[in-house]
């Protein structure tokens, strides 16, 4: 039996999902262990590049993202990325039994949701024809639709960096996760770019030899790095169980919006297919939601809040003692301001 683009594209897709979700568990007990004794990467700290388990997690992220990066090259971003709901799945139940963060009925409830919607998106996908350079995907790349959503991304991004982070960034999680999700969606058109540029090399054409292919490395390179900072800085500050399926609504969303503007992923799809897969879409979407709404936001660490002491004296009670010229502060008034 012969075995399918999509089929490949799947397997790999579901594995990604289980490495990524193991992931987030890792580097959240690595960025706690450091938080302890350190500056929390939310503050700007980097003592996690210290811990294990943090370094762990990111191992587990690699592999996934190098299943996830050639599912990409087998089927087309509305099959491969609303799969991500799985890693959804993983985190949460691991957060349950190592982290303590309590799974509710609710969440169970979402954890179906999601897989019932990820099965009706698999059954409808469309199968996707892929380029045959790195000209035509640059073509497709510099087209005024996807121009317009990535100067739109970059300016959203850019604004989020210079003036809502150190604004909001420690109290509102859509600020680091915006930046992710913004950034992650030129990450999967990229990255799409790069793993079928090395598929035609592997069969003989070769793709290095076009500056386009080394200009997509390069936005990949970007994107991923500020994610990763951004993504650190969300585990650091807020609970696991509202960062994991709030990126992925974002993430997801945001990127096949992208990939469906650059590589036209419907085109030649019927309605009731479309329709389809946006129905279970939207019920991942809902599983995410209700495995949020299941879930006590984390408690803000001691380490967040500040104090400020204002010292006030008045005139009156302060006093001159002329023979020995000494100043005597009688008393004092402190007022703690949080």
């Amino acid at each position: 039996m012969k075995i399918t683009n999509n089929a490949r594209g799947l397997a790999l897709a579901v594995l990604s999902s289980v490495f990524i979700g193991l992931s987030f568990i890792l580097k959240k007990i690595g960025l706690k262990r450091a938080g302890s004794s350190g500056t929390r990467a939310g503050f700007g700290g980097y003592d996690y590049l210290l811990e294990p388990f943090w370094w762990a997690g990111m191992l587990s992220m690699f592999f996934g993202e190098i299943a996830n990066f050639m599912a990409y090259v087998f089927a087309p971003a509305v099959l491969v990325t609303p799969l991500g709901a799985l890693s959804i799945i993983v985190s949460s139940v691991l957060a349950h039994f190592l982290l303590g963060e309590q799974l509710q009925k609710l969440g169970v409830l979402g954890c179906i949701s999601c897989v019932v919607g990820s099965v009706v998106i698999v059954l409808h996908a469309p199968q996707e024809s892929s380029p045959s350079s790195i000209d035509e995907i640059w073509i497709l790349a510099t087209e005024p639709a996807f121009l317009g959503y990535t100067a739109t991304a970059v300016s959203v991004v850019c604004i989020l960096v210079l003036h809502f982070e150190s604004r909001y960034g420690q109290s509102n999680i859509l600020v680091y996760l915006g930046i992710c999700s913004l950034m992650g969606s030129l990450t999967v058109v990229s990255i799409k770019a790069i793993g079928i540029a090395i598929k035609l090399t592997l069969e003989g054409t070769n793709q290095a030899v076009y500056p386009q292919t080394w200009f997509f490395v390069l936005v990949a390179v970007i994107c991923v790095f500020t994610q990763l900072n951004y993504l650190n800085k969300a585990l650091d500050s807020f609970n696991t169980a509202l960062v994991s399926p709030i990126y992925y609504v974002m993430f997801t969303t945001l990127t096949i919006l992208a990939s469906a503007i650059m590589f036209k992923d419907w085109s030649g799809q019927d309605i009731s297919s479309i329709a389809s897969e946006l129905c279970g879409f939207i019920t991942v979407l809902s599983g995410t939601v209700l495995l949020h709404c299941s879930r006590e936001p984390e408690a803000v660490s001691s380490a967040a809040s500040i104090s400020w002491y204002i010292w006030k004296a008045s005139d009156d009670l302060l006093k001159n003692i002329h023979d020995d010229h000494f100043v005597t502060l009688h008393s004092s008034d402190c007022y703690q301001n949080c």
